[in-house]
């Protein structure tokens, strides 16, 4: 007969080496294990990162639309403005016109008056009173408006005043190169030059 001890002792040498044999295998299903684990996680880092990209592209693209609109509302204004203010001055303009149109018409009534007297007057004096009234009167008015003329003879040659139209031997040495005649007025309006004064220079 067997030795019982002796068969359970080798029964039990058995188990412990098949135990010995599993235990690779499950360590490196661990292992396995091991390297697979950093794999997701680079995946889901991957991830986050695919994610970060497309949080900025959408936040680009919003910044890209809000600067766009504000640009565009801008843009809008300004060209509300430009043409508002063209509008403005056009109707100023008009305006202004009007208001100096409203101011002759009184002038034009006294000419239309002086000349139906001169058709049946015979005093000559009292027709050249009557011119002279009506020429204070317009020249008043001019003046009320910002119209100024500005004399010439015997000043120093201006280009920025004057208008040379020939030259003329000086009657004195005083007067070289000094305005000597004037044939036409100068005038300013508001203090700006409208029209210069054409005048003869001596030399």
């Amino acid at each position: 007969m067997v030795d019982k001890k002796k068969t359970s002792s080798t029964k039990t040498e058995e188990v412990k080496g098949q135990v010995d044999k599993d235990q690779p295998i499950e360590e490196a299903k661990e292992s396995e294990e091991e390297v697979k684990a950093p794999k997701k996680e680079k995946k889901s880092a991957k991830t986050v990162k695919k994610k970060t990209q497309k949080d900025k592209l959408a936040e680009a693209e919003e910044k890209y639309k809000m600067l766009n609109d504000k640009y565009l509302r801008l843009y809008s204004e300004f060209d509300n403005y430009r043409k508002r203010t063209s509008r403005e001055k056009l109707e100023m303009s008009k305006t202004a016109t009007e208001g100096l149109m409203t101011d002759l018409l009184p002038i034009l009534d006294d000419f239309e008056r002086a000349i139906k007297s001169s058709e049946e007057a015979d005093n000559m004096e009292a027709i050249r009173e009557g011119e002279k009234l009506i020429y204070n009167k317009f020249r008043k008015l001019l003046e009320m408006k910002g119209l100024e003329s500005f004399n010439s003879v015997g000043e120093n040659f201006d280009t920025d005043l004057h208008e040379a139209i020939t030259k003329f031997p000086a009657p004195s040495e005083e007067m070289k190169g000094k305005v000597i005649d004037e044939t036409e007025k100068g005038y300013k309006l508001n203090g700006k030059v409208i029209r210069f004064s054409k005048v003869v220079i001596g030399e």
